[in-house]
């Protein structure tokens, strides 16, 4: 015969296990934002895109497999005017538009995480989140160097 007690830590225990994993992952989540390395464009640009990675040591493939932050704008990808899920992040306001396009070191082939749909803004600077990878994407504006999966974009403010 099982106590009173005993029925009640049968309950609960469960649910505070359930509790407790949703509450530490919701933090390892908010965790991940914080912990992201901000980058700054010239430590990208450090990558050789016309060398094999294998003869290469640049600050910037110390950055692949890691969550960064990077600041840049917005190119889309999709017709889309208002919302996009995958977008090119460049270091200046009007990157690929006006031709050449900038070198594979400065454009980063960002795909939000689950397809989320951001917001479209051409031209105001925003700070993207997410884990990079070094990897050649083929784009409509030339080839690109890094992917990243996007986890979050905010406003940028320097």
């Amino acid at each position: 015969m099982v106590s009173t007690l005993g029925r009640i830590f049968k309950m609960k225990i469960p649910r505070l296990a359930v509790s407790c994993g949703l509450l530490f992952g919701a933090l390892a989540l908010y965790g991940a934002d914080q912990q992201a390395i901000t980058v700054a464009w010239p430590t990208l640009q450090t990558l050789n895109s016309d060398l094999p990675l294998s003869q290469q040591k640049s600050a910037a493939q110390q950055l692949d497999g890691k969550t960064v932050a990077v600041p840049g704008f917005m190119v889309p990808l999709e017709d889309d005017l208002d919302h996009v899920t995958e977008f090119l992040l460049v270091p200046f306001a009007g990157a690929c538009i006006h031709v050449p396009p900038p070198p594979p070191n400065q454009m980063i082939y960002v795909k939000m995480n689950g397809n989320k749909q951001v917001h479209v803004t051409f031209t105001d600077p925003i700070m993207v989140t997410g884990q990079m990878k070094i990897s050649t994407v083929i784009s409509p504006y030339g080839d690109v160097s890094y992917e990243m999966v996007g986890m979050t974009i905010k406003p940028y403010q320097q």
